[in-house]
């Protein structure tokens, strides 16, 4: 995960054009900075290995929190030139903040133009609101774990867990995907 931050952290410094991002980026980025805070917090505090965790954490922290910067920054540029933003670069919940902001953006467009017109504007706050598409609904997967997990955040913004060996628990789909990847868990099929 550390490489794919990295390539994405850079690409975005060095293009004025937003980059593209798979769906499930910043699920993947907070389960990764999770883990790694806790194996740091495993590890003894006086050993080499924390104090390349300690590194990897800041750096993973820093690169993070500039690449959510400069996205918002460029979606909010893209939003105000009034230019549609390809859905596919956008990670799923960057895709939901859009379908936000789009509507009150088209909604400020309409009042400039009316106003620029010599008329005088008709805000219709439920107009606004119709118009907002519908929130993503997440599948959801039941699991059973077969090893320890700590509390998760999952794709829809809700915390999981924690969840002990043999138990079962409906996650969303994408959260899903990387507890069987990571072996702590197993898809139950529902009959």
């Amino acid at each position: 995960m550390y490489d794919e931050l990295y390539s994405a952290w850079r690409l975005e410094m060095e293009n004025a054009e937003l980059g593209s991002l798979p769906p499930d980026f910043y699920v993947r980025l907070a389960d990764y900075l999770h883990r790694i805070k806790e194996e740091n917090r495993m590890t003894d505090a006086k050993s080499v290995k924390t104090t390349l965790l300690q590194h990897e954490i800041a750096n993973t922290s820093r690169m993070a929190q500039e690449l959510i910067l400069t996205r918002y920054r460029k979606l909010v540029k893209t939003v105000v030139a009034g230019q549609k933003v390809l859905s596919g670069s956008l990670a799923s919940e960057e895709q939901q903040m859009y379908n936000g902001v789009l509507p009150s953006a088209e909604a400020y467009s309409r009042f400039a133009a009316s106003v620029l017109q010599g008329q005088l504007p008709m805000i219709k706050v439920e107009a606004t609101a119709q118009t907002a598409e519908a929130p993503i609904v997440h599948k959801r997967v039941a699991l059973r774990f077969l090893k320890p997990v700590p509390s998760i955040i999952g794709a829809d913004m809700k915390s999981y867990g924690p969840f002990l060996v043999e138990d079962v628990a409906s996650v969303p789909s994408e959260n899903a995907k990387i507890l069987i990847k990571q072996g702590l868990a197993k898809a139950v099929e529902v009959g």
